[in-house]
């Protein structure tokens, strides 16, 4: 609104124009028009504390008081076309401006006109729509009270939560028992509605809760990751219902009271033994409940959704979403992150870096600044960590390659004698992992005598013992004997008797 009565007093001190622009706010072309048509009708300050800024207003442009050329809308229809779907105040304001251009009329603009729209809406009591436009919504929230699921054996209680959803138009309904409130649970009760409807609404809006909303601002609204991504791959919009105000999700929370009598209350006095027949009976009470002729028009809610809302319901992905819960983690020196009760290898050079962690039921995939760094397929249950080699450091990596079948592939790649003593260290013990030492100290010795020497050291201690022990070839390469493996050995014999000694002994000879 301009300051006319200030901009008068101003410009009668002899202000510039670019200091009263700067003291009222306005631009320096309005501060001038002001002023001269103030002169030309003879307007200086001081004024009569009587004469307001409408009344200045007046006075210094008295053209724009003759309303007779503006054309007035008619807001009744502009109401009920309101109802319809994909139709906005700016659609109806730019149909109001071509009816105004043929009729040889002045149109409002559009801020005024929306301004009207809303005071002819405030004075009709309206809350500028009652009536929701089909297909464009689905509420959800979590009814307040619980069911108890029964122990058959130990007869222990489990409370059971109830998941509601409810499309506001026809105010069709839904309903599923969950053992919790955590994000697969939430996920899963949206996925459910979704097939139950058979449909996707343009809009989802939750309530508050950790599951749906981080973060609900005047001027920022941050959502939980996972629901983030399943309301992507359903192709719907999330908008939280503003905090502590139901009125935006009236339509939910009317039917969490139905739910709570019809429903909660009518079961309150059965026994169930598990989530599926309790969920078997919330399905048989909610068909009940939609196929329930309304009280003041015709139909029923089932009935109004077949008619009037299905067939503006955005239809259904080829295959259904498949939940995942995200975390964050910090890489410890074990480059291990915990995803249940099982642990899964990152990449060893991010350790001290945060992750971003995506869990499915059948794949674990870790994101380092939104790049997937890592992926296993999700095990139920495994005592040891679920190791990559390619996450290893070198040394590690060497370490975990050891065992029965890398030690007889390094052998049979050496020559067949290598081979027998690899297997002798191996199978000579209760269990093979008693042998590994062995078999690592013989690779070293190839490493350091060449494996062509190692062959001929193992040919050689084999020709001596059917068994030989490590520190067998590693005595004949260290004498070097390997290198006469051709040579026979030759036996002086001084006696047909064997282990009789020649007269030479006695006589001072060979010894």
């Amino acid at each position: 609104m301009i300051d006319y009565r200030e901009i008068i007093r101003l410009k009668s001190a002899d202000y510039s124009n670019t200091k009263v622009a700067s003291s009222t706010g306005n631009c320096r072309s309005t501060v001038s028009e002001v002023w001269a048509r103030a002169k030309k009708y003879g307007f200086s300050w001081p004024l009569s504390s009587t004469l307001t800024n409408e009344m200045l207003k007046q006075l210094l442009y008295p053209e724009r008081q003759d309303t007779t050329l503006r054309m007035p809308p008619d807001f009744e229809y502009i109401h009920a076309e309101l109802a319809k779907q994909g139709v906005t105040l700016t659609l109806l304001w730019s149909e109001y401006c071509s009816s105004c251009k043929e009729a040889g009329r002045i149109p409002y603009q559009h801020t005024q006109f929306n301004e009207l729209y809303h005071n002819y809406a405030a004075t009709h009591k309206a809350t500028l729509r009652l009536k929701h436009k089909p297909g464009d919504q689905m509420q959800v929230d979590w009814v307040g009270d619980t069911l108890r699921i029964i122990d058959p054996v130990t007869e222990e209680t489990t409370k059971a939560y109830i998941f509601a959803a409810c499309l506001p138009c026809s105010m069709y309904g839904y309903a599923e028992a969950f053992p919790d409130m955590k994000t697969p649970s939430w996920l899963n009760g949206h996925i459910h509605a979704l097939e139950f409807f058979g449909g996707v609404p343009r809009i989802t809006v939750p309530d508050n809760c950790k599951t749906s909303t981080i973060k609900n601002t005047r001027t920022e609204v941050i959502l939980n990751q996972s629901y983030r991504e399943m309301a992507d791959y359903y192709g719907t919009t999330i908008i939280p219902a503003r905090p502590l105000s139901p009125q935006d999700k009236g339509a939910i929370e009317g039917s969490v009271r139905v739910i709570e009598t019809w429903v909660l209350a009518s079961l309150r006095n059965r026994k169930f033994f598990s989530f599926e027949e309790l969920n078997t009976a919330i399905r048989d009470k909610m068909k009940e409940y939609n196929e329930r002729p309304f009280q003041k028009r015709k139909g029923s809610r089932l009935s109004a959704f077949e008619e009037e809302e299905k067939i503006y319901l955005m239809p259904l992905p080829a295959t259904p979403y498949e939940s995942a819960v995200w975390s964050k983690a910090t890489i410890q020196p074990d480059y291990l992150i915990n995803v249940g009760d099982v642990k899964y290898s990152v990449p060893h050079d991010l350790i001290g870096k945060e992750v971003d962690i995506r869990a499915t039921d059948k794949v674990i995939e870790v994101f380092y600044h939104q790049s997937r760094v890592a992926s296993h397929v999700r095990v139920a249950y495994s005592p040891d960590p679920v190791y990559i080699l390619e996450h290893m450091p070198m040394n590690h990596r060497k370490y975990m390659q050891y065992g029965t079948e890398h030690y007889l592939e390094w052998a049979e790649s050496i020559g067949s004698s290598t081979l027998v003593i690899i297997r002798g260290f191996l199978y000579s013990h209760k269990v093979e992992q008693q042998g590994y030492k062995s078999c690592s100290g013989l690779m070293k010795l190839a490493d350091k005598y060449t494996p062509e020497r190692l062959e001929h050291a193992c040919e050689r201690a084999l020709s001596y013992t059917p068994q030989p022990s490590l520190k067998n070839v590693t005595t004949i390469l260290q004498n070097g004997q390997d290198k006469l493996k051709n040579e026979k050995p030759v036996h002086k014999n001084t006696s047909h008797y064997g282990i009789t000694r020649g007269s030479s002994y006695y006589k001072g000879g060979d010894r």
